[in-house]
Formats: C-alpha cells, structure tokens, sequence
C-alpha cells in the first residue's frame, strides 16, 4: 500500500501559509507592498485587538478588473513577473504570488476592489480558503482587503500568537518600516478605531522620519551625503558619536526602499563606526541603499528580509566609507541628556571677529620695591603687577580740589597718535574652552560659547595617545622587537592563504612573517607594545580580526584594538593631577584629532548640556 499521498489543496495552502503569514505583523507587510506596487499614494491601516480580531488595509491605487481580482487569489498568480529571467531582476515588492491566497487560507478574508474609471467594483469573501461570495460593489477606487477572525480555522498556529501588546507592537514597526522607506505616500495608522499616526505625504525625508521618531531624535541625526561607489549609491541619516542603543531596533537600512537584513550591511555599518561605538551598543542609522536589482537576490528567504549580493564586499565597503566620512565631517559635541538636542558647535575662530572702535587704556606698571625684589628674586613670573593710579584708592579727604600746574611750567600736550594695530595671534583648536576646574580629580569642567562642556580625561587622553601611534603605524611602521627565538605559527590552509595575502600590513603592524612551509609561517619579530605570554594566542586574535575585514583599505585598521588596549594603559588616570597648562594642552591635542568626541572604545572624550537645557533644568523656560 503506498505511503504518499497528495496533499489536499485546503491543507497545501495552510502549510504554505505558514512560510508568508507569521503573526499579524506579517500580513500587514504583505498587504502594504502590494498597496505600494499598485501606485496607492494613501495607504490606511487599521487593526484591532493586536491583529488577531481585524486587519484591514485601504489603498487609493489602481485597483482590479472582476477577472484580475479573481486571479489574484489563486496561488503563484501574479502581475510581477513573467519569466525566470524577471527574478534575476525584480524591481517590485512582490513577485512570488503567495500572499493574498495564503491570507485568505487563514482567516475570515474580504477584498473590495476597483479601477478608477469602473462604474463599479468587486467585492470577494473567503473564509478559510473556502470562496463564499463574488459579488459587485459600490467601493472606491482602490483597493481594500479586510482579515477578520487570523488563524480562526487552525488552532495551532492561534495558540503561538503572543499577547494583544506585543503583537502590536510588532504591526506598529512593520507600518514605521514601510512609512519611512516611503515618504512620498500618506500614510495612517488605526488601532481599536483610534488614530495613532497621521503622516502626510512629503519629499523631505527628515519631515517624514521626525513625525514617526519625534524631533528630539530627529534633532541629533548627521545627514548622509549621497555618493556612489562601486554602484552603490547611500544616502540618509545616522547617529553621532555617542548616540546609540542597546539593541538594533532603530538600526535601519533599506535596499531600493525595501528594509532588509544583510550581514554585508552590517558589519559595513559597525566598520564605519568604528572606535566611536561602545562593544554592545548599536547605532541609530536610517540608511538608504540604491543599485541595480540585477546585482542582488531577494527570492531567499519568505519573508523578503534578506537578500544575497553578487559582491557583498564592494556594498560593504561603500557602507563604511559612506559612515566614516559622515562622522569625520561631523563636529557636533555629544549631549548630557540622552534626549537633550545637538546643537552644531561653532568654534570661536569660526565666527567673525569683532574690532573695537577705541581702544583699551594701557595700564601704566609702578616700579617694584627693592625690598620685593630681593625676596622674590626666584621666580619674576610670580610677582603681583601693580594696579594702576587710575584705579588706586587712597585715604584721601571727602572733598578735594584740584590744583593746575603753574602757568610757566605748563606745556601744552602733543596731539594723540593713533593707536598701532597689534598683530593677533591665530587661534589655536580648544582655545573655544575656558577652563573651570576639575571635578573628582577626572571630569575636566569648561565653558563654551554653547553652554557647560565636561572632558573625561582619561578617555581624552586615550584618543589623543591612540591616534598618534595609528599614524606612527600607517606611515613608518611601529617599534619591533626581534625574539630570541622564532615562532612557528601553524594554521588551517584557510589562514594561511589569509595571511599570506597581508604580510605588508602585519609588517606595518611590527609583526614581520615569512612562509615556513606548509601551512607555517614563521614570526621574527612582535611590536614592543604587544605584552602577552602567548604570542601565538595573541596571532591567533590576528587572524580573526584579519579575516572580519573586507577590503585593503580596511587592513589599514589592522591591529587597533591592540592599539587601544595599549594606550588605556598608558593614558593618564582618573585620579592623576593635571595643572591648567596640562589640561589646555591636553583640550588643544583632543581638538585636533580626527574624532575628538569619543576615546578608542567608543566612550564620550566630551559632553556639552547647552544653555538651553541648564535653562529647563532651573526652571527658566519651560521643557
């Protein structure tokens, strides 16, 4: 007796269902790609008790014919592509066919439909996957597809559905993804009958991300200008140094406005930040990926997420590059209060100086008693410069008249000679700071033009120290030590393929190799800063971080994070005492970093609370 049987179509249909519809969440985004490829620029959702009870999403696009519409919910029919050659490049949301059939196979499903120039619509009701009614209607133009009753039919997959909250919330990201992918349609959001988002369409994506994100967020975001490299064109926004979370939630990135996950995309992002990101921390990114389609797969995976590019790391180079140069030309101080607003700092050399009209009186220098001089004779620089007469105040009587100079020896004063103009000197970088004093012999306290600065000085230090030796290393190479005895250095063919590939950058690095047979190589000298018991551990950390980087240019970062470890242990402490001139020589070398607002782990060097925000705090203005 045979042992296979044909499924029956009611039961194929479920377990395809199971692959497209997920939870609630997942027929929204099905139901909104398909309101986006047929033109819609309003799209409407509503749901209620989380998704489980209604699921209904109205579009103004082009609509369906009754003969489209009836199509539409059979499996594999669809208008996006033809022939196997259209996967190879797909420029629509959908294509496989699947949704709306699957969506009907697991709830209470009803579609109204219509062209706009159609005397009248079509209205379909399928419960379960079971057609109940085709019947005409009087509907709008557009399209409009109501769920009642999800999984009603198999309890299941009923009983995973997690509470009404949760599953809200997941509805709420899916409608947030699609709404900032796409700023030129309106969208709303209904739950339980009650608006939660009303976003008019706009072309100014900053307009459309602080309506969804609010402008406390949306003020502390660095534009992304969009170049292209390697044909990939970025564009967007980004989070600066230390602005991040602890999860990646608000880490977005959109593929030719689809949002997906892509292992290139992210390790592109983290290599962009770099040293100015916390371990365990995620940026705030909303990045934007334009390419050809014929150079990535999006038929991988169900649910659309994630995609296969034919040269992940020219992608990921181009994220990199596209993050780093953002967050160099940045020059905003992080702020105080995680939801305080970043105001660009201008430097006072920036701004137009300002030439007074008169001049100061000079001050007139009484000599000095000899008395004083003998017993400060040490140190001159320590002597107290006398007041001038015009500001001495001596006991003199309440009333005392003047008295002129005898007529014979009165000689008439000389006209004023105009005042030379003394040459200014240049400002240097950190002069915009005046220092005020130190607070838990760490926390470095300042005033700036926008408000209260404080420098962590051990984390200033560290970034100043870091990139010294990264220059050191990409320029003239580090100090080495030659070992007494060479180390043999065994590795899979893998790594040795690896490492030979990038001999030059670990000589850069003072780890200078040389092949020693199959699959060894042997190790004659280690940087004088590398202190470790077991180098070959420590090589093997090498190897790792080697084989984590994606390009040449990247292979310049080789060795940082030793780097970093090094320089921690050498910077000043938190409890080390530094005299004015040290902290300003400290605050003039911070500032003239490549990235002075964070130390080498991606900690804040320095932290501003603007006036405005002192202004909240002590109740001058209103929060």
């Amino acid at each position: 007796m045979s042992k296979i049987r044909i499924l029956s179509d009611a039961l194929a249909s479920q377990v395809a269902a199971g692959e497209v519809v997920e939870r609630p969440a997942a027929v929204v985004r099905e139901l909104v790609e398909n309101s986006l490829d047929a033109g819609a620029t309003h799209i409407e959702v509503a749901v209620s008790r989380g998704g489980s009870s209604l699921i209904r999403v109205t579009d103004n696009g082009s609509g369906m014919v009754r003969e489209d519409a009836m199509l539409s919910i059979e499996r594999h029919a669809t208008s996006k592509i033809k022939t196997k050659e259209d996967l190879a490049a797909i420029y629509t949301f959908g294509f496989r066919g699947e949704a709306l059939p699957s969506i009907a196979s697991v709830g209470r499903f009803r579609l109204l439909t219509r062209e706009t120039n159609a005397l009248s619509g079509t209205e379909i009701e399928i419960h379960g996957g079971k057609l109940i009614a085709v019947r005409d209607s009087g509907c709008a133009p557009g399209t409009s597809i109501e769920l009642r009753s999800l999984f009603y039919n198999v309890p299941a997959r009923r009983k995973f559905l997690r509470t009404e909250s949760t599953e809200w919330a997941h509805v709420e990201q899916q409608f947030r993804l699609h709404a900032i992918a796409n700023p030129q349609v309106a969208f709303t959001l209904i739950k339980d009958d009650e608006p939660v988002f009303h976003l008019p369409a706009t072309e100014n994506m900053m307009e459309r991300i602080r309506g969804l994100v609010g402008d406390e967020l949306a003020q502390r975001l660095l534009p992304v200008m969009e170049v292209e490299r390697f044909g990939v064109a970025i564009h967007g926004f980004i989070g600066g140094p230390g602005f991040s979370r602890s999860n990646k939630q608000m880490q977005l990135t959109f593929l030719n406005g689809r949002c997906i996950e892509s292992p290139s995309l992210h390790y592109g992002v983290r290599e962009g930040y770099h040293t100015t990101l916390m371990k365990g921390q995620y940026p705030v990114t909303f990045l934007f990926v334009r390419m050809d389609p014929h150079a990535y797969d999006v038929n991988v995976h169900p649910a659309k997420k994630e995609v296969r590019f034919h040269d992940g790391n020219a992608v990921r180079e181009a994220m990199s590059r596209a993050i780093q140069d953002t967050l160099n030309r940045s020059r905003a101080l992080p702020q105080g209060h995680p939801t305080g607003r970043s105001v660009p700092f201008v430097p006072e050399d920036k701004a137009e100086p300002i030439i007074p009209i008169v001049p100061p009186p000079q001050q007139v220098e009484l000599p000095i008693p000899v008395a004083e001089k003998s017993a400060l004779r040490r140190d001159w620089s320590e002597l107290p410069v006398a007041p001038s007469p015009a500001v001495r105040v001596s006991p003199a009587p309440a009333i005392e008249q003047e008295v002129a100079p005898p007529a014979a020896h009165f000689v008439p004063s000389a006209p004023p000679t105009p005042p030379v103009a003394q040459p200014s000197t240049p400002k240097q970088p950190g002069d915009e700071f005046k220092i005020l004093g130190v607070l838990g012999k760490l926390y470095v306290l300042m005033e700036s033009p926008e408000g209260l600065v404080l420098m962590d000085q051990h984390a200033a230090h560290e970034r100043v120290l870091f990139e010294k030796m990264r220059t050191a290393m990409e320029t003239e190479g580090v100090p080495t030590q030659r070992l007494l005895m060479p180390l043999m250095l065994h590795v899979s063919p893998r790594d040795y393929e690896l490492l030979s590939r990038n001999l030059p950058s670990l000589a850069k690095l003072g780890i200078e190799a040389e092949p020693f047979g199959a699959n060894t190589l042997k190790i004659d000298t280690l940087p004088t800063f590398m202190r470790t018991d077991d180098p070959a551990a420590l090589l093997s950390q090498v190897v790792d971080e080697l084989a984590s980087l994606s390009s040449k240019s990247s292979s310049l970062r080789l060795g940082e994070d030793m780097i970093a470890t090094t320089v921690c242990r050498h910077a000043v402490k938190a409890n080390d005492h530094l005299r004015e001139p040290e902290l300003a020589s400290l605050i003039r070398d911070l500032m003239q970093c490549e990235m002075p607002y964070c130390c080498p782990h991606g900690r804040p060097t320095l932290i501003q609370i603007s006036y405005g925000e002192l202004d909240k705090k002590f109740g001058r203005r209103a929060p």
